[in-house]
């Protein structure tokens, strides 16, 4: 099995594709994008009759980079990873942590792709691909990007379990643009992961881990907030980030109907482990209702005659 397995022996739930299936998607890119090119060249040399040798020689180069260069570029940064032959082969490209890729990952790809791919008419990519333990060519490296396989069966996929609903929301504030690709795959891992490890040490993996996001984030990790519990939260907080940046729209909140922790939700998802996350600790003497919520109304005694429920049957009949 084909999966991606990192240096801790964890398995991720991501199936790295491998040359074939890449092989036949980067075909079908090129294909369709050397149809454009070659319209654009027709119409460039139609419509420069009236030019000289350095402008129609610019023009060829500005279609060039535009076309076969910028073309693929802008199809992956707006398709998320997914051009046209990777959604024909099911396959699409992902950060090193499973997270959608952004411009900068499509751009290193593509100034790549051109020496590894056009230039050296894919052997280059191909070599370095079949070298690879997760089938990455010089550009996934560069970039930090791996093209994965969306049409796996379900029972791989590993959900990260959702935080609870107290944490929800709570770190919206928090900066996350320090924090490296390596320690997000690593807190990922754990959290798929930690129905499996032994209580001891889960506890000390997830307060590591935890110090390392707080180091990064440049903000404590609150204190009575457990370690699994901030880590779910901190997650939860870049993804729904990530699907607002991405579709406009944030992932469901918990307790919402289809939500996180609803049955249908994510965190009902196979083979992901439920969290063993308390409530926020109640102050000594207080109560756990907000202090804004009015206190529960006395219970009213039914009026005389007026629905009272009937005395209950003993069997004993009294003497007439």
């Amino acid at each position: 099995m084909d999966e991606l397995v990192t240096g801790d022996a964890v398995v991720l739930g991501l199936r790295p594709a491998r040359l074939p299936s890449r092989a036949l998607a980067t075909a079908i890119d090129l294909s369709v994008a050397g149809a454009a090119y070659l319209m654009v060249s027709v119409g460039i040399v139609l419509s420069a009759g009236s030019l000289d040798e350095a402008a129609v020689a610019a023009l060829a180069v500005a279609s060039f980079l535009l076309v076969l260069v910028g073309g693929p570029i802008a199809v992956e940064t707006l398709s998320h990873g997914r051009s046209l032959g990777k959604l024909a082969c099911g396959l699409r490209v992902v950060r090193d942590d499973g997270g959608p890729i952004r411009f900068r990952h499509a751009l290193v790809r593509g100034a790549m792709g051109v020496v590894e791919i056009l230039f050296s008419v894919g052997v280059v990519a191909c070599v370095a691909s079949l070298t690879s333990a997760r089938g990455r060519r010089i550009g996934d490296v560069f970039a930090g990007t791996l093209v994965v396989r969306e049409r796996v069966p379900t029972s791989y996929m590993e959900a990260v379990p959702p935080p609870p609903p107290w944490l929800v929301g709570r770190f919206a504030e928090l900066d996350l643009s320090a924090v490296p690709d390596d320690l997000w795959l690593a807190i990922r891992q754990y959290l798929t992961r930690m129905g499996q490890l032994d209580a001891g040490v889960g506890r000390s993996m997830a307060e590591r881990l935890a110090g390392d996001l707080a180091a990064r984030t440049g903000t404590p990790a609150p204190q009575a907030v457990p370690a699994g519990a901030y880590l779910a939260a901190v997650v939860n907080e870049r993804q729904s980030r990530d699907a607002r940046r991405a579709f406009g729209r944030a992932l469901p909140t918990a307790g919402a109907p289809g939500g996180m922790g609803t049955p249908g939700g994510l965190g009902s998802a196979v083979g992901s482990p439920a969290l063993p996350l308390a409530p926020p600790a109640v102050p000594p003497g207080g109560s756990s209702s907000s202090p804004s919520s009015p206190p529960p109304a006395p219970p009213v005694a039914p009026a005389p005659g007026a629905g009272a429920p009937p005395p209950p049957t003993t069997g004993f009949v009294p003497p007439a």
